[in-house]
């Protein structure tokens, strides 16, 4: 498909596209994937709603204050103005954004959209040496970051604007003078609206490409016809906004409805239950580890309000699906997704549910399993699952591309079985990704990590099943003669290079690790050892 001329004065993101062998095949078989040719997502997604449900409804909630619709549109233009006026951004240009989720990020990040730039979307707990990696990768104009995340960005060459806090200088109060609308770049369709990084298994940051028609695709195919929003909707999860996961469950879906969102900065699953009794939430979205937690907790009483519960993120269990169907009444959602597809993309819901299946390909999505030649196996076969779609991968200027899209099907990483009827049963990961409480996380990025210790000199990370999170981070660990076994300290010092979430849980000191006679460790024999370990407990 040919691309349509770029509203993009800066054509990074242009020039880095994957080459067009090397992209997916696009499918747009629903009415609704129509889309013109000049489209801003942001503009659609804002504005329109607005038009359709109108201005004064509720939007973004918090314990403390309340947006409309109208409100997030008057501050989002003010903060596309400081950004062109004071910071020079042109369309095209990358603008990163950093910090937990509340409504002066989902500010800004439809502020650089209407600019016609790119947002960068990150996790709040990436350290200094993770924000190097995205910077260098996506070379974005300037930061812009809640007040408490500026630790890790002292070093940083670009201007780095700061919201949330008190002063002349916060982005709030530079947005505050501004009284003139913003009129919205007119971008294509096709253009890039964000870069969505995501981690590779070497540890190496990927950064996936999303147009604007992308954006629109995913309210328009899994939310539209799986989710079924209603207006009246309020949202909430525990998912960062950073993550495409929480960007379309806690912005993307409520606004494309007319709907509102709760934005929770950091919730136990007590605190979780408690805000979705107070706030009369109906839509929640969060992992699998995290509804076990809130059946835990004992709070199974405050979720009586929800009617919508999404679980992706990491496989699902049939027990925990039956344990919260039991113990609320509410048929959980599950779905696979992945940042390189923006969304999900198999899923089911209401009576369409086979408890323990992650459900059947999404319309606008066909999904197959393919053995490693790439033929389509029978049903009832295991095989890597690969989707096709109205999104699909378009990795930033990166040869792993060739990776994940083979004639034209995107291969998630994913082992599955397909049954006669449709439906999508998950087998295993088929890569070095640990997924824990839904975060994936790079096994050979722990390993750099721990290797970085001076008493460290191997190390080996590989997936433990964990009751709580799924698997967990398990590592082994070859230290230098004399020196002393301290898991607590090498946990502390992996959580302050790279992002607590990623530190190992489990550590085991051994004396050899098991290599090949080329010298490259086994990783498959330590799993082995972590699961005989688990069948004997």
């Amino acid at each position: 498909m040919e691309l349509t001329p770029s509203a993009h004065v800066d054509s990074f993101c242009r020039d880095n596209l994957p080459a067009p062998a090397d992209r997916p095949e696009f499918r747009f078989t629903l009415p609704e994937l129509a889309y013109p040719p000049k489209l801003n997502c942001a503009v659609e997604l804002l504005r329109g709603s607005i038009g359709r449900f109108g201005a004064d409804r509720p939007c973004l909630l918090t314990d403390t204050e309340t947006w409309s619709y109208a409100d997030l549109d008057r501050r989002s233009d003010q903060v596309a103005q400081v950004l062109v006026r004071d910071f020079g951004v042109v369309p095209g240009n990358r603008v990163l954004l950093r910090g937990p989720n509340n409504p002066w990020l989902v500010a800004a990040w439809f502020a650089v959209l209407e600019t016609g730039a790119v947002p960068v979307t990150t996790m709040p707990l990436l350290r200094a040496r993770e924000i190097d990696d995205l910077v260098e990768l996506t070379r974005p104009r300037l930061i812009i970051t809640d007040h408490r995340f500026t630790a890790d960005l002292a070093h940083v060459a670009l201007p780095v604007v700061t919201y949330g806090a008190d002063g002349p200088d916060d982005l709030a109060a530079q947005a505050g003078g501004v009284r003139e609308p913003f009129a919205a770049v007119d971008t294509a369709g096709d253009d890039v609206a964000l870069l969505a990084p995501t981690s590779g298994t070497t540890g190496k940051p990927k950064a996936t490409m999303h147009f604007h028609r992308d954006v629109l695709a995913t309210t328009d195919t899994f939310a539209r016809y799986v989710l079924k929003p209603v207006a009246d909707d309020v949202f909430t999860g525990t998912p960062p906004i950073g993550f495409t996961f929480g960007l379309g469950g806690l912005v993307l879906f409520p606004l494309r409805f007319g709907a509102s969102t709760l934005l929770l900065e950091k919730a136990s699953p007590e605190e979780l239950a408690d805000a979705v009794e107070r706030h009369h939430v109906t839509v929640l979205f969060t992992a699998p580890t995290a509804y076990k937690a809130l059946l835990s907790s004992g709070k199974a009483a405050a979720l009586s309000k929800l009617r919508r519960c999404v679980s992706a993120g990491e496989h699902l269990p049939v027990s925990t699906w039956e344990d919260f169907h039991t113990a609320t009444g509410i048929k959980i959602i599950n779905g696979i997704g992945g940042t390189e597809m923006l969304h999900i993309f198999v899923s089911a819901a209401d009576d369409d549910i086979r408890p323990g299946s992650t459900g059947r390909a999404v319309p606008g999505f066909e999904a197959t399993v393919l053995d490693d030649a790439g033929r389509p196996v029978p049903d009832g076969t295991p095989g890597r699952l690969a989707v096709k779609g109205p999104t699909g991968c378009r990795y930033l200027a990166d040869s792993r591309q060739k990776n994940y899209v083979d004639n034209g099907w995107n291969l998630t990483g994913d082992t599955y079985v397909r049954d006669a009827d449709g439906y999508f049963w998950y087998r295993a990961r088929n890569d070095d990704m640990i997924v824990s409480s839904g975060y994936n996380i790079a096994g050979p990025e722990v390993e750099q990590a721990l290797l970085a210790h001076p008493d460290v000199l191997e190390a080996a990370v590989v997936a433990a099943p964990d009751p709580a999170r799924g698997t967990i981070v398990h590592a082994f660990v070859h230290l230098r003669p004399g020196a002393v076994e301290d898991a607590a300290a090498l946990q502390a010092f992996v959580k302050q290079a790279i992002a607590p979430y990623k530190y190992p849980r489990a550590i085991d000191f051994v004396t050899e690790l098991p290599k090949t006679p080329s010298g490259k460790i086994q990783h498959y024999r330590l799993r082995e050892l972590v699961a005989a370990r688990n069948r004997q407990q």
